[in-house]
């Protein structure tokens, strides 16, 4: 069996008894499902997701294969009935996801992962095999997340042939760092790497000067500090320690952060 985690915008109650029971049923397990909330889920999603396939390594032993579902769907008018799904693989671990940008971005920057597989919902379905009233419900439904996903999830991890057509993930660019998580304790995890070094010293927000740091117990308590952070490959974040950045700062989930270097250490 496969560990399964599902990070989808799609997370209230009623939604999650009903993901639980179908990958149940077609798995013999439920999944863990995380919560894409927030004012921003794409950015949420594109760390989590990333943060989900980088802790597969280094773990001094061959490990398992696991499987990560993604669903950040907006009905944005371009896809009928919203985007389309696609699924890559990252070594031995499946991800089947909605085939959107921004939440993809991440994988592809860091894991160089460029294309993916999309699939056409009512192609798939009828290829498949199902009867015709099925592949309507399947096809036209409302929760595709719920119907269909977990479906094209369960073929590619029991090597079905799917239809789909192999496809470039569109390069997305922030000129900023954008927050893209911010956890339990008001740490403001960014997209990126800022390249710091100890002892530099930035402009936050064009506001604060804030002293980079190797790591969280350097930051002095109650003050602001940019630290190599839990996330990603080294990623930066902004923290306080003993304190919440995010509300010092005045930061949510999506939020562009300008950071300008006031002092380079030599």
């Amino acid at each position: 069996m496969y560990p399964i985690t599902y990070i989808t915008d799609c997370h209230d109650g009623n939604a999650r008894a009903r993901l639980s029971t179908r990958i149940g049923a077609l798995f013999g397990q439920s999944p863990t499902i995380v919560a894409a909330d927030g004012p921003d889920p794409e950015s949420f999603a594109a760390l989590t997701l990333l943060d989900c396939l980088l802790a597969t390594s280094s773990l001094g032993e061959d490990g398992h294969p696991t499987i990560t579902l993604l669903n950040i769907a907006p009905r944005d008018g371009v896809w009928p009935n919203g985007v389309p799904f696609c699924f890559f693989w990252y070594g031995k671990h499946l991800v089947a996801s909605t085939f959107n940008a921004r939440a993809l971005s991440l994988v592809r920057r860091e894991l160089g992962i460029s294309h993916v597989y999309v699939t056409d919902i009512r192609e798939a379905v009828t290829a498949a095999g199902f009867a015709p009233d099925e592949i309507e419900k399947i096809a036209g439904t409302q929760f595709r997340s719920l119907w269909y996903l977990p479906l094209l999830a369960k073929w590619v991890a029991d090597d079905r042939a799917v239809p789909a057509v192999e496809t470039a993930i569109p390069e997305t660019l922030d000129e900023d760092p954008v927050v893209a998580v911010v956890d339990n304790f008001g740490n403001c995890k960014l997209d990126r790497d800022l390249g710091l070094t100890p002892g530099d010293v930035v402009t936050v927000a064009q506001s604060k000067n804030v002293t980079c740091y190797p790591h969280l117990t350097a930051v002095p308590r109650n003050t602001p500090g940019i630290i190599q952070g839990s996330s990603g490959t080294g990623f930066t974040e902004l923290v306080i320690r003993g304190g919440s950045a995010a509300a010092a700062f005045g930061l949510r989930p999506g939020d562009p952060l300008s950071v300008q270097v006031a002092e380079k250490v030599a």
